[in-house]
């Protein structure tokens, strides 16, 4: 069963591309596993792609868009593969939950996304899944 994480910005004001880089470097170096940024906008796909290649200057953070064999995959479609960390960029929860090993959820500090956020969360609730939230 695949695990969701909500990492919910309650003061902070970084925004969701960077703590996405900051937990990308952390899941890399832990667990090697692939990962998997799900994101349709292309504006948004854009600044993940540049702040992933100046985000950490002792080493480099190998990804690319729709690069599926990356480390990291920045893309606006899912990873057929199902051992993958997806990170939600989109609105809507992702009903296909149960095809990845974990989903994350980044929820800036502001009255839109929490609202978006609170959404989400309650459609995983009803999909079955109960999210791990880490307030920071």
């Amino acid at each position: 069963m695949a695990k969701v994480s909500f990492y919910l910005f309650e003061k902070s004001p970084e925004r969701q591309v960077e703590s996405a880089c900051r937990l990308c470097r952390k899941i890399l170096t832990q667990t090697q596993q692939k990962i998997w940024l799900y994101c349709t906008d292309l504006n948004l796909q854009q600044q993940l792609d540049d702040l992933l290649w100046s985000f950490d200057a002792s080493s480099f953070i190998p990804h690319g868009i729709d690069q599926v064999h990356a480390p990291i995959c920045i893309s606006a479609t899912l990873p057929t593969e199902t051992n993958c960390v997806v990170f939600n960029f989109n609105n809507q929860a992702l009903e296909q939950y149960a095809n990845f090993s974990h989903i994350i959820e980044i929820i800036e500090n502001n009255v839109d996304a929490k609202q978006t956020g609170r959404e989400k969360f309650k459609k995983y609730r009803q999909l079955g899944i109960e999210p791990h939230t880490f307030k920071l």
